[in-house]
C-alpha cells in the first residue's frame, strides 16, 4: 500500500518538507506502528478496520496484543484488578468477551421493565426471576458488574458504528505529529480514511450491535437492582465461609463488615479500608501512650502483631489512653437522639460519623483494644451491650472478677452491680458471661430486624427488614420464628412465591405444629402462582374518555401538596377515588370540597414515600426540581428540566398524557421562551422514535 510523495523540497498539505523517498506504512518497525494504534484517539473501531487492511496491519494488531490489550484497558480501566501485572493474555478474546457480556447484560435489564412493570408493587422489590438469566450466562462475574457500573455511571456513550468520519482529521493530526520524519503521513491519512469506510465482517459481528446509551433512569432503575442482587449473593457467600472457620478464628470486625456490606452493597465498604482507619485510630494511641509512658510495650506492636500486655498497670494507662483519644480526641459518643437509626448499626458509618449504639461502638472498642496489646470479651448484657475486662491473672469465671466497660459510655468502667443500674433490674450471672462473635453477629442483626419492625413500610423499611432476615438465617438457619416472619415478608410483598413454599416446606419439617399458619400461606402462596401464569392486561386509560374529563393533571408533572407541603411527580391517576371505606374514613376524606368524587393521583413524594392525593390538595411546582424517589426510574426514563418523561411501559397504561403534560409545560414554564416548548416536542418525539430503535 505505498503512497507516491512530494518530490525534494516540495511542501506538503500542512507546510511541511516529505522525504523524497517514498515509505510503506507498513516498512515502519512493528513497535512504532503499535504505539501508533496505542494512540488515545483511537478506539475499538479503528482498530478494528486498521487491521482489516493488509495482512502486515493485522499481524500488529493481533499478534503481540499489546494493541488490543491497550484498548481493553482504555475502555474498562475497572477490570484492570483482575489482572496481574504484565500478564500474558489473549486481549482480543478477552475483549470480545467483556463486550458480549455488556450486549446480554443490557438485553437483560432492558427486557425487565416490560415483563415485571404492572406486577411489581411500589416497594421495589428485587426481581427474582431476571437474576437467574444473568447468572446463566456464565460469563466472568466480574464481566457483569462491571457492565452494571457503566449502566448506573454513564448518561451517554457514542455508538460503536463502523465509519468514524468525523474523527478522520483529528486522527490525521495526531498521526503526522508522530510519524512525521519518516515521509509516510499523507500515507496515514489515506490509510485511515479508507479504513474507517470499511465494513469488514468481522468489525460488523462484533461491535455493530453496540446500543447508545441515553439518560435512562429505567435502565439504571433496573441496573442497580441488579447489582445490588449480584453483590448480595457475594456476600452471603463470603459469611457462610466465615461461620464454617473455627470460633477462635473469627473476627467481629470481620463479621461486622459482612453486615455491613450486605446492607449496603453499592457503598465501598471494604475489610481492609476498616482496618486501615482502625489502625490510624491505634496509632493515634500510640502517640498519646507514648508521652506517658515511652516504654510501654505496646509501642513495639507492629502491625499485624498479636502481643498480649500482662501487667495489669500496664493494661490500665493503655485503656486510659484509648479512651482520651476515642473519646475525646476524635469525640466518638453513643447516638442517644437517633438511636434507632440503621447507619448506628454500620462499622464505616460508625466510623464516618463517630457516633453508633452500645454494639457497634464496643465491636470497635474491642478491636482496638485488642490490636494495642489487650483482651477484652463481649458480654450480651440485656438492652445494653458491654466489654468485659478480667482483673485476675488466671481465667476466671466469677462476675466479681471483671470490670465492665461501656463503650456507649464514653468507655467508663463498672462493677456487676452498677451494670445493672443501666438497665434498672437485677439479672442472673449467665448474662455477665462472654459470647462468641456469631452470638455477636446475631444481635447485631437482631437491632437492624427491630428496626425494619418498626419501619413505616415503605422502600427502605422493607429493604432493610428483608436483608436483617437474610443475614440472620444465613447464620441460624433453623430459626422457626424468623423463617415464618421471612414467609410472611415474602408473600405480603408478592415476591418469589417459589421461594416462599421451600420457606415453608422447611418451617414443617422444624416444627410441624406450625402447619395452621403453614397450610394458610401454601394455599395463597400456590394461588399466587397459578395467577402469575395468566397475567391481567393493565387497564389503559385515555384523557379522551368522557369519565375521565375531569382529570386536570398528567403522569410526569411535578407538583406540590397545598397542605402538607411536599414536593411530588405524578405517576398515576383515577378519575374518582378507589381506595377502601376504611381508608377514606381514616384519612378523612370527607372533609375535602370534593370528598371521594374527584381525580385522585398516585405521586412519589420527595420523602420516599407512594401517596395518593386529592386533585383539589395539589398543584403545579412553581419551580419544578428533581424528586429524589427511588422508584422514579420505574416510571420514567428521564428528567427534563421542568416534567419527568415517561417510560415506554408508563405511556402503555396513559397513551395520551404525555401530549397532555408537554402542553402544560409549555403553558406553565416556557411561556415567555415559546422555543423552549418546540425544544420539549422535538426531545420527546426523538424519544419515541429512538425506543422503536432496537437497542
Amino acid at each position: 500500500m505505498a503512497t507516491s510523495v512530494a518530490g525534494e523540497g516540495q511542501h506538503s498539505l500542512n507546510g511541511i518538507i516529505c522525504d523524497t523517498q517514498a515509505k510503506k506504512l507498513t516498512d515502519l518497525p512493528t513497535e512504532l506502528l503499535e504505539h501508533i494504534l496505542c494512540f488515545p484517539v483511537l478506539d475499538h473501531v479503528d482498530i478494528c478496520n486498521v487491521s482489516c487492511c493488509c495482512k502486515r496491519l493485522h499481524d500488529v494488531c493481533h499478534g503481540r496484543g499489546k494493541v488490543w490489550g491497550h484498548q481493553y484497558k482504555l475502555r474498562w480501566p475497572r477490570l484492570q484488578m483482575f489482572y496481574r501485572q504484565n500478564e500474558c493474555c489473549d486481549w482480543l478474546r478477552e475483549y470480545k468477551t467483556r463486550h458480549r457480556v455488556g450486549i446480554q447484560i443490557r438485553r437483560t435489564v432492558e427486557s425487565i421493565s416490560k415483563r415485571f412493570f404492572t406486577e411489581v408493587p411500589c416497594v421495589g422489590q428485587v426481581l427474582g426471576d431476571s437474576f437467574a438469566e444473568i447468572e446463566s450466562l456464565g460469563m466472568p462475574e466480574h464481566f457483569c458488574e462491571d457492565e452494571l457500573l457503566f449502566i448506573l455511571n454513564s448518561d451517554k456513550r457514542l455508538r460503536a458504528t463502523v465509519c468514524t468520519h468525523s474523527n478522520t482529521s483529528t486522527l490525521a493530526t495526531h498521526f503526522f505529529v508522530i510519524v512525521n520524519g519518516f515521509g509516510c503521513w499523507i500515507l496515514l491519512i489515506r490509510i485511515i480514511k479508507i479504513s474507517c469506510c470499511v465494513a469488514h465482517r468481522e468489525c460488523v459481528s462484533l461491535f455493530c450491535f453496540a446500543p447508545i446509551i441515553r439518560k435512562s433512569l429505567t435502565l439504571k432503575y433496573y441496573a442497580k437492582k441488579i447489582l445490588y442482587f449480584l453483590r448480595q449473593q457475594n456476600i452471603l457467600r463470603s459469611l457462610k465461609t466465615f461461620m464454617e472457620q473455627p470460633a477462635d478464628q473469627q473476627s467481629s470486625l470481620e463479621g461486622a463488615v459482612l453486615v455491613d456490606q450486605y446492607c449496603n452493597p453499592l457503598a465501598d465498604v471494604t475489610l481492609n479500608s476498616v482496618s486501615a482507619q482502625l489502625d490510624e485510630i491505634a496509632e493515634k494511641v500510640k502517640k498519646m501512650l507514648r508521652i506517658k509512658n515511652p516504654s510501654h510495650p505496646s509501642l513495639r506492636i507492629a502491625q499485624g502483631d498479636c502481643l498480649v500486655v500482662e501487667d495489669f498497670e500496664l493494661q490500665r494507662q493503655l485503656v486510659s489512653a484509648l479512651n482520651s483519644v476515642l473519646y475525646e480526641q476524635l469525640q466518638y459518643k453513643g447516638n442517644e437522639f437517633d438511636y434507632y437509626n440503621p447507619l448506628n448499626s454500620y462499622i464505616h458509618q460508625v466510623l464516618l460519623r463517630r457516633t453508633g449504639i452500645p454494639i457497634s461502638l464496643s465491636v470497635l472498642y474491642m478491636n482496638l483494644a485488642r490490636k494495642l496489646g489487650v483482651q477484652l470479651e463481649p458480654v450480651n448484657f440485656p438492652n445494653h451491650f458491654l466489654l468485659r475486662w478480667c482483673q485476675k491473672p488466671t481465667v476466671s469465671e466469677d462476675i466479681y472478677d471483671f470490670v465492665y466497660i461501656d463503650a456507649f459510655g464514653k468507655g467508663k468502667q463498672l462493677t456487676a452491680k452498677e451494670c445493672e443500674y443501666l438497665i434498672g433490674h437485677q439479672v442472673t450471672a449467665d448474662y455477665y458471661s462472654a459470647i462468641s462473635t456469631t452470638e455477636v453477629l446475631l444481635r447485631m442483626v437482631g437491632n437492624l430486624l427491630n428496626i425494619g419492625k418498626r419501619g413505616e413500610g415503605n422502600e427502605k423499611s422493607y429493604q432493610l427488614l428483608r436483608d436483617s432476615l437474610d443475614l440472620y438465617l444465613t447464620i441460624n438457619p433453623d430459626n422457626v420464628q424468623y423463617l415464618l416472619l421471612q414467609a410472611r415478608l415474602y408473600f405480603h410483598l408478592g415476591i418469589w412465591p417459589e421461594k416462599v413454599l421451600d420457606i415453608l416446606q422447611h418451617i414443617q419439617a422444624l416444627d410441624p405444629s406450625q402447619h395452621g399458619a403453614v397450610g394458610y400461606l401454601v394455599q395463597h402462596t400456590l394461588e399466587h402462582i397459578q395467577h402469575k401464569k395468566h397475567p391481567v392486561t393493565p387497564e389503559e386509560k385515555k384523557r379522551s374518555a368522557p369519565e375521565h374529563l375531569e382529570v386536570q393533571y398528567s403522569v410526569g408533572l411535578i407538583m406540590k401538596h397545598k397542605r402538607s407541603g411536599y414536593n411530588c411527580v405524578i405517576y398515576g391517576w383515577d378519575p374518582k377515588c378507589t381506595m377502601s371505606q376504611e381508608w377514606i374514613t381514616t384519612m378523612r376524606v370527607h372533609q375535602l370540597s370534593n370528598g371521594a368524587n374527584q381525580p385522585f393521583y398516585n405521586v412519589l413524594v420527595q420523602d420516599g414515600t407512594c401517596r395518593y392525593a386529592a386533585q383539589e390538595n395539589l398543584e403545579p411546582h412553581s419551580a419544578p426540581l428533581e424528586i429524589g424517589h427511588p422508584e422514579v426510574g420505574r416510571y420514567f426514563s428521564e428528567f427534563a428540566n421542568t416534567y419527568y418523561f415517561a417510560n415506554e411501559e408508563l405511556q402503555t397504561r396513559y397513551p395520551e398524557d404525555i401530549v397532555e403534560t408537554l402542553g402544560m409545560v409549555q403553558e406553565l414554564y416556557h411561556r415567555l421562551t415559546p422555543g423552549l416548548g418546540n425544544q420539549d416536542q422535538a426531545s420527546a418525539t426523538d424519544q419515541n422514535n429512538h425506543r422503536a430503535t432496537p437497542m
